[in-house]
């Protein structure tokens, strides 16, 4: 199975309950991550903003309450888009925010097309992250600006072990609980997963692909106390 199919089929039972659930089983972390990383692209007032891996638009709608931005938002599960058309419409945003099916290791618009791009929850999914990123800077426009959020591994010894210790038993067991099995399987999945990717693609690994895309000025953030990862740089 290929990295998109793995990842439209572990995450097309999500979408009914995801906005809820991703803040409670994140403990309302998701929300301050997501407002981070729209901090890094809204003061450089982009016009038009490219979000990959949109899900359900949850960084769409937070960059255009605080920009007026016309955004294009894209992902590669069609279950996801549609209730993200269901939030940008109860949202009144349908005139601004656009959702559209693609992929984000081969964006379907034109080089430096677009002033600004974000993407959340992505590169763990991809087979070549560095090709990604290159992909991702190929459509900024010259001085725009790119910003990332992702999961990350707390580095100190004894909250990794009570982070490894919720993501292996009691985000399964939560996830299970309010939101069934297809949540107990991404449960499961989740830290195996987070921790197996920065074992590939440490922080310094990922740095270099940004600076190899064409990006700088990269910085980044460790969020939570670990749990959260906010990278952003601009476009030469």
């Amino acid at each position: 199975m290929s990295d998109n199919a793995f990842a439209i089929q572990l995450f097309s039972g999500l979408p009914p309950r995801y906005d809820m659930l991703a803040e409670v089983l994140s403990f309302g972390q998701n929300a301050r991550w997501r407002q981070d990383l729209v901090s890094h692209l809204a003061p450089h007032r982009p016009r038009t903003v490219l979000d990959v891996a949109t899900g359900t638009g949850g960084v769409a709608i937070a960059l255009a309450a605080a920009t007026q931005a016309r955004i294009t938002g894209v992902d590669i599960s069609d279950a996801m888009l549609a209730r993200g058309r269901e939030r940008v419409d109860n949202a009144g945003l349908s005139d601004r925010i656009h959702l559209q099916p693609a992929r984000a290791e081969a964006l379907p618009y034109p080089s430096e097309s677009f002033d600004a791009v974000s993407f959340t929850y992505l590169l763990r999914y991809v087979a070549d992250p560095a090709a990604t990123v290159a992909e991702l800077a190929r459509v900024i426009r010259p001085g725009g600006y790119m910003a990332s959020l992702d999961f990350f591994v707390p580095p100190p010894f004894w909250w990794r072990a009570l982070w490894r210790v919720y993501t292996r038993t009691l985000l399964p067991a939560a996830g299970l609980f309010l939101g069934g099995k297809a949540w107990w399987d991404v449960g499961r999945f989740l830290g195996p997963n987070i921790e197996g990717h920065y074992q590939l693609w440490p922080i310094a690994r990922i740095v270099e692909a940004w600076n190899a895309a064409g990006m700088v000025d990269v910085h980044y953030r460790v969020m939570s106390l670990g749990g959260g990862l906010v990278m952003w740089g601009r476009r030469t």
